[in-house]
């Protein structure tokens, strides 16, 4: 969705006026849209769409997406306690972490089910539910992601157990009885279609050799168009190749299995947009460059200085002259790399947006940023407080979903030693 879709300029000055800039806004009928796109994602034999939720774990678009019909993918046990206090059913809950947490015991006598991601992982739960059904997760040998960053499959990739290590999946099965009823895969963000379709048939091929498989997990990592400039990935047809494989799979073995996906990105990055105030406007003179100081930055939005991401950027001047400037759109943190504007995967070089006119004060609005800006950010580098979250329902009222931090939130955790 358009950022300027999301908010017109009078709701963009209501929120700025009621919750204050730097502000997460996120559309209710986009995200129930993307629900219900991932849920018609072609399968054969039933399918389980879980949300990514380190994409976006604010309670309120986690009970959004439940109320959808979707399941959850929680990479962490925390991630899982969290979506659990949020009022999601443990039974909703899939773990795949690469920490296996202190409690998981706790985790899973609550009712989620979890993939081993290591052998070590594996191990672990055989010793302590010998005899329990659970899943698999494979490093199928190829990866595929927007950036290196995100791709998280292939031999340079941790996560997973490499699939040459298979033999030693089954014994450490055996000696613990263990059942293996899912195996699941996942290979990177922002992968390439003909690659996970490619990597889809080869951990199709992998449940031939665990017949107690019932679910097959194909992972996430559907690529989303943020600028023109981008391609998104159409679920219809990456998914249309997979289901017929399912069913040649069916027709060969007499096995159907189910399909389970994670999308993440997918699910919210275009429904959610970051709405800042113009703070500041310099320049280096006549040869130089001219720049946009906006009152966030990485600390709200860091996946430019990470990955050189590219996002949509909106002004909405006080005073439209109807001229337009190149500018460089920069972040309020003392940082070099707090850059909005830097060239597409090229996080260090500088670019210029051309954009209207503006001046101190304007509004300004970065767009794609629902997914992995709230969730992955500096947060409290500079001491910047963590940002409001505001979520506008179907009927275009907005809702506070996250207050701003105070400073002393900030700082309620650091203990001075006696004497100091």
């Amino acid at each position: 969705m358009e950022p300027t879709r999301l908010l017109s300029s009078a709701l963009a000055r209501q929120i700025a006026a009621d919750f204050g800039t730097p502000v997460y806004v996120y559309d209710q009928t986009a995200l129930e849209q993307q629900a219900r796109a991932a849920l018609a994602f072609p399968n054969a034999f039933g399918l389980t769409a879980r949300f990514a939720m380190k994409a976006l774990p604010n309670a309120a678009i986690l009970r959004t997406f439940d109320r959808a019909g979707l399941h959850f993918d929680a990479s962490s046990g925390y991630e899982a306690w969290r979506a659990i206090k949020a009022g999601v059913a443990a039974e909703k809950i899939s773990l795949s972490t690469q920490e296996l947490p202190a409690d998981f015991a706790a985790l899973w006598n609550a009712g989620i089910t979890v993939n081993a991601c290591s052998l070590h992982q594996l191990d672990t739960i055989g010793k302590l539910f010998p005899g329990a059904a659970i899943g698999v997760r494979f490093n199928p040998g190829q990866g595929s992601g927007g950036t290196g960053k995100t791709n998280v499959g292939g031999p340079d990739a941790s996560f997973g157990i490499w699939h040459e290590h298979l033999p030693a999946v089954q014994e450490i099965a055996a000696r613990h009885q263990l059942r293996i009823v899912r195996i699941h895969t996942h290979i990177g963000s922002g992968s390439d279609p003909l690659v996970w379709q490619q990597v889809s048939r080869l951990s199709l091929d992998l449940t031939r050799h665990f017949p107690e498989v019932t679910t097959l997990n194909l992972g996430g990592g559907y690529k989303v168009a943020r600028v023109a400039e981008e391609k998104g990935t159409d679920l219809q047809t990456v998914g249309a190749p997979i289901k017929e494989a399912f069913a040649k799979l069916a027709e060969e073995t007499g096995r159907q299995l189910h399909l389970e996906i994670e999308p993440g990105t997918f699910l919210v990055a275009n429904c959610g947009a970051l709405l800042a105030r113009v703070q500041d406007v310099v320049d280096t003179g006549a040869q130089g460059r001219r720049f946009l100081k906006l009152d966030t930055g990485m600390t709200e939005l860091l996946r430019p200085s990470l990955y050189g991401a590219q996002h949509p950027i909106f002004l909405f001047p006080g005073n439209d002259t109807g001229r337009r400037q190149d500018y460089v759109v920069v972040g309020h943190c003392c940082e070099s790399g707090d850059l909005v504007t830097c060239a597409p995967g090229e996080p260090e070089t500088i670019s210029s947006r051309n954009l209207p006119e503006t001046a101190i004060g304007d509004l300004c609005l970065i767009g794609g940023t629902g997914a992995y800006c709230s969730a992955m950010s500096t947060k409290n580098y500079n001491s910047f407080p963590e940002a409001a979250e505001v979520l506008v329902d179907t009927s275009s009222q907005p809702h506070l979903i996250r207050r701003r931090q105070t400073l002393e939130q900030i700082t309620q955790n650091e203990i001075l030693p006696a004497g100091f």
